[in-house]
């Protein structure tokens, strides 16, 4: 079948995305070639990007996080905009993904679970007051709440737990659905690759640049860009 006629027979599509479907925003991934993990700086992003260096070098994190995490001039693409246009014509009931740039929201999408968190949400460690993204991207140093805590993005970092919430709304979504599109992600980052795992649906269908660790397992395996394949539907 082709990708049109499993959306077609399909009624309640959940779409699992990674990287992959912001990269064509202009947003840099983490794994690719031209990715930040394979661009200079004193400590490997996996190091800059964990709890204990955020806790230990707040000031460096916060160097790093300025200028790589925040790209805030990003506009959806056609893949957020098509995923949008699937829910609100009833097809697809939700979105759950890896990334953390509110892009879906963005592109109108109401049903998000972001199993890593949103760089546009911030909030003092301390009183847990929250503070909008632009006041960490202008300002300096280390941000500072009006109480005297440390303001920290609501973004899962390396040795963080993901919020269960989430997860359970998540992982209800895609056992309730009857066709899964996972999309621009290497399956590689657990525990949210690990997710896919409880699909019993009909459909499952695969849309990476690159060959992961499920292309056998699916009815359907396009290696393109995201937003390319999706803009060819037709609702």
């Amino acid at each position: 079948m082709t990708l049109q006629e499993i959306i077609n027979d399909s009624k309640r599509i959940v779409f699992f995305g990674g990287a992959g479907v912001s990269t064509e925003s202009g947003i840099p991934d983490f794994r690719s070639v031209d990715g930040l993990y394979n661009q200079k700086y004193d400590y490997p992003p996996e190091t800059i990007l964990s709890h204990t260096f955020f806790m230990d070098k707040t000031e460096e994190f916060y160097k790093f996080y300025r200028d790589k995490m925040l790209c805030l001039t990003a506009k959806p693409n056609k893949a957020h905009l098509k995923l949008a246009e699937l829910e609100k014509a009833g097809k697809l009931t939700a979105i759950v993904t890896q990334n953390i740039d509110g892009l879906h929201q963005a592109a109108g999408s109401k049903n998000v679970y972001e199993l890593h968190g949103s760089v546009l949400r911030n909030y003092c460690m301390k009183c847990r007051k929250p503070y909008p993204v632009e006041d960490i991207l202008n300002g300096t140093g280390v941000p500072k709440c009006t109480c005297g805590g440390t303001i920290k993005p609501d973004v899962v970092l390396y040795e963080e737990g993901l919020d269960n919430a989430t997860v359970e709304g998540a992982v209800e979504s895609i056992s309730r659905a009857d066709c899964l599109i996972i999309a621009g992600t290497s399956l590689t980052v657990y525990p949210a690759a690990g997710m896919v795992r409880y699909f019993r649906g009909k459909h499952l269908v695969l849309i990476n640049r690159d060959p992961t660790p499920m292309d056998e397992v699916c009815e359907l395996v396009l290696h393109d860009k995201v937003g390319e394949v999706l803009d060819k539907i037709v609702i």
